[in-house]
Parts: structure tokens; sequence; C-alpha cells
């Protein structure tokens, strides 16, 4: 007896005819596949179709916010940026699609315990050695965010960890270069950029993918335990800046006035030196004259020369003296001084009060 394969009677089970069961399939799916006007092709237009879509499902968007991932069979190959892409379709390649814009704040050194005291281990993470070996406590937040998403995935196990420990790095190599006083006072702003820029070098290094976009140096204190010390010192300090700055202000005040009369007297002695010499060479000059017109004529020159000194000394005399003899002078009448008659009696009763006496 025969198996009829239609009606599954006439044979066992374990008879069955595995070449015909494999061309009544096939007759069956070319029935089912059969698109009319299309003949026996409908399957291989299916199939086409089926591949083109399959293609087409390469196409992704990545979006303004985001970067695209691109594992091939779970490895990653390649980072595309926001934009239309295309990667070999599923299974072959996945895309993943991480926030890359998002700002992330890590802090550093300020790590409380419990109801808000600092503890032990947080107190030393936060003390550091400056370049003139002192010790200071210092809190620093700094802000990142995603530079490049396949390596902030597959390139570091943990990278918030990573971040923290180049910061602290960063952030202590440059405190270990700045003397306290900088630290404390005007460099607080060059020691934050410094900070992130070692700290973004130390990152691209690693090829960690991340991007500092900012490090805030938030507070600069000497340890607790000698806090008060500190401000002693600090104290002196500005007092001795205060008398330091009074001192060049008085300086600055004295100093051009002390210039400006060293000035005057400098031209006042300049200009007597002048007249003195201008004087000394007028007289050398009438000297040199009044030489030369006595050496040509001695007696005259002589003759003149006392005649103008009787004048000079008659020009301060108090009396008249005349040649009693007449002689040339009768024209003269003779006085008497009215001042002298009035003072003798003065004088008279003067000498007389003091022999009394």
């Amino acid at each position: 007896m025969s198996w009829n394969p239609v009606n599954g009677e006439g044979a066992p089970a374990d008879e069955v005819d595995l070449d015909e069961l494999i061309r009544l399939f096939k007759d069956k799916l070319r029935r089912f596949t059969r698109i009319p006007g299309l003949g026996g092709h409908g399957l291989a237009l299916i199939g086409a179709l089926a591949l083109v879509a399959w293609g087409a499902s390469g196409i992704y968007k990545v979006q303004p916010d985001e970067q695209g991932v691109v594992l091939r069979f779970g490895k990653w190959v390649d980072t595309t940026e926001p934009g239309l892409h295309y990667h070999l379709p599923a299974p072959i390649d996945t895309v993943i699609f991480p926030k890359v814009t998002q700002i992330n704040q890590l802090q550093l050194g300020n790590q409380n315990l419990g109801g808000g005291a600092v503890g032990s281990a947080g107190a030393r993470e936060k003390q550091m050695l400056t370049g003139d070996e002192n010790i200071v406590e210092a809190d620093c937040a700094v802000f990142w965010q995603i530079k490049d998403a396949g390596q902030f995935l597959f390139k570091v196990n943990n990278p918030e960890i990573a971040v923290k420990v180049a910061a602290e790095s960063a952030l202590r190599e440059i405190i270990g270069r700045t003397p306290i006083q900088a630290a404390l006072s005007d460099k607080r702003q060059q020691i934050a950029d410094q900070t992130k820029d070692l700290l973004q070098h130390l990152l691209d290094t690693e090829q960690v993918g991340i991007l500092i976009t900012q490090v805030q140096l938030q507070k600069v204190d000497p340890p607790a335990a000698v806090f008060d010390a500190f401000n002693d010192v600090q104290r002196a300090r500005a007092d001795q800046e205060r008398a330091r700055n009074e001192a060049e202000a008085y300086a600055n005040d004295i100093t051009p006035r002390a210039r400006g009369e060293a000035g005057r007297i400098t031209q006042e002695a300049e200009a007597y030196k002048t007249q003195v010499v201008n004087l000394a060479e007028g007289e050398a000059k009438g000297f040199l004259s009044v030489y030369q017109s006595y050496s040509q004529a001695k007696d005259v020159t002589a003759w003149r020369l006392y005649m103008e000194s009787m004048d000079e000394v008659l020009k301060k005399a108090s009396r008249v003296i005349i040649d009693s003899s007449g002689k040339g002078m009768s024209g003269v009448v003779p006085y008497m001084s009215i001042q002298d008659q009035k003072d003798k009696p003065a004088a008279a009763a003067s000498a007389q009060q003091g022999a009394s006496r």
C-alpha cells in the first residue's frame, strides 16, 4: 500500500518520502507568492523588496544634542556628528545615541559626612602643599561635558572617576607651583585657568572623550588648626603693606618738592655766579682801561683819579671846609650851623646828670 501525501493515508510515518514533501512545499509556496500579472516572478520581487528594505534600514539621524556611536558586532568603529548618516544594516551594525551637550559638575574637596561635618579623610583630600612649602585647603568645582561619545563609552571604564582623579592631580600640581600668598589672594583665577588647561591635557592624553568647560576655585584657606595664627600673619603683612604705601606716598610727595628746591637753589647759584663773573670782568676791563690811560699820561690820570676819589669822599661829608686865607674864596660867606648850636645845651645837660650820679 502506497502513501498518499494529500490525505496522509496508505503508508506509515517512517516511510514518508522526503523529496515528495519538499516538492509539495515549494508548490504551495509558489502558489502563495504568485502575484497576478507576474507569473512565477513574485518570489523574486518580494525578495528584492525585502533586500532593499533591509539595506535602507541602515539610514539613521543624529539629533543636535547627540552623537552617533556605531557598533559593528558590538565593537565601536565610528562616532558621527548630528545629521543624516548610514551604517550597515542590523544585525551587522547598530547605533546608540548618547546626549553630549549636558554640562556635568564634579566637586573636589567638599565631601561632607553625616550632618555636614567634614571628615578627616575629606580634610586630608583638601589639603595641598604650596610652592613655598605651606599647606592650604582648596575646594574646586569642575564642569565637563562629553566631547567624543565613543571614547567616553569604550576607552575608560569609569569616566567620572577618571575626571576626579585627573582634576585632583592637576589642581595639586598647579597649587604646588604657586606661593601661598598668591594662592590666597590675586592668583586664584590664574590657578583655575592653569588647572583647566592641565586637566584637559591629561584627559586628552588618556583619550577619555571629555571636554572641560570650566574650573572654579571656590575656596582656598589655611588649615583650621593654624587659621588664627595665619590671620595674624596676614594682618601683619597688611600693616607692612600699609606702612610701605604710606612711605611711598610720603616719598612721592617730598621728593618732587626737594628736587624743585634743589633746582631753584641751583638756578640762583648759577645766576649769582654769572653776576659775579660779569661784575669781575667789568671791573677788570675798567682797571685795564685806566691802566692804559695811566701808561699814556701818568700825571693827568693820577690827578683825575685823585679828584674822583675826593669827590666820592666829600659826597658823604657833613661839614664843609673853607680855606681861611681867602685865596680864591672871596665870594664865600662863613656860616654857623644852627643844628650844632641846638645840640650843645642838650649835650651839656647830659654831662651834668652823669657827674651828679
